[in-house]
């Protein structure tokens, strides 16, 4: 378990995928990647890891990614084949606001 902070880069353990932190919880958290705990961006990542199964739902360069309660939001900044995970929940692509409708 790790404290957030805004402004933070990330980087999965387990495939490419590399993340900034936009808004951090409170608390500590566990913040995982095909299932296996996120590094630091300047650690390099061990050979020969893969997503765990049933975590390997990707990430697209670009997208932000929340939680349920948007505590959490993440920028990806790296494509990957992980799926992003915080306390065993699954992060979700943070949708766009709809604009005013102008009839």
């Amino acid at each position: 378990m790790a404290t957030l902070k805004a402004g933070t880069r990330l980087r999965s353990a387990v495939c490419r995928t590399e993340v900034m932190v936009i808004v951090a919880p409170a608390g500590d958290v566990a913040l995982t990647c095909g299932g296996v705990p996120m590094i630091p961006a300047a650690e390099a990542p061990p050979a020969g890891a893969v997503p765990a199964p049933g975590s390997a739902g990707g990430t697209l360069l670009g997208k932000r990614y929340v939680n349920a309660a948007g505590a959490l939001e993440l920028l990806c900044v790296k494509p990957g084949d992980g799926s992003l995970a915080v306390d065993g929940e699954q992060l979700v692509l943070k949708e766009a606001k709809p604009l005013p409708s102008s009839d």
